[in-house]
């Protein structure tokens, strides 16, 4: 049975709160239960099970350092000229992009194919398909201060999808410690 996978950086309580704090108040939109806040460093798909023990060993080999992350401000994904998904963004920095590189060329070379989408650092609060432009343009202005404290990251995590009717699950698999 294939399983669904990606690799991110889980969030801790404190900023999960914070996050849910302002995930509210745009009717129609389907937000992201809190239990599953992340920041997606590779999205990588159904692969069999001996590919998942493949990702696994590659990923267990990446070496990088702890390094703080920041959370601030809101902004929109669109696809085909319609917002598909509010998210907060991520302060880009040079451990996190050196990370997101280092799980980018470990899952390559277990012969994934290289990620079309530029990294674009962020925690997804709901999917907005279905939603008024204006709603969705007026939220993220009124919630554009956002600013979270800066957490250190220590690991990363590969995380199993379990698709349902009305959300996906995400289940922790494997932590790998960042190691200074």
């Amino acid at each position: 049975m294939p399983l669904r996978l990606f690799v991110a950086l889980a969030l801790p309580e404190e900023l999960i709160q914070q996050l849910s704090a302002i995930a509210m108040g745009v009717p129609g939109a389907r937000w992201i239960r809190p239990e599953n806040y992340h920041l997606t460093l590779r999205f990588i798909g159904e692969v069999q099970n001996w590919q998942a023990e493949e990702v696994d060993e590659a990923l267990a080999g990446i070496r990088a350092r702890p390094f703080s992350l920041s959370l601030h401000g809101l902004g929109t994904f669109e696809k085909q000229g319609r917002i598909q998904s509010i998210h907060v963004c991520a302060e880009r920095n040079d451990a996190l992009s050196h990370l997101q590189n280092k799980v980018e060329t470990a899952m390559q070379r277990v012969g994934l194919q290289p990620e079309r989408k530029r990294f674009t650092p962020h925690v997804t609060l709901a999917r907005s398909d279905a939603v008024a432009p204006a709603k969705l343009i007026e939220y993220v202005q009124r919630h554009n201060l956002f600013r979270a404290e800066p957490v250190m990251v220590e690991r990363f995590v590969l995380f199993s999808s379990l698709l349902g009717k009305e959300c996906a699950t995400y289940v922790p698999e494997v932590e790998y410690e960042l190691a200074a």
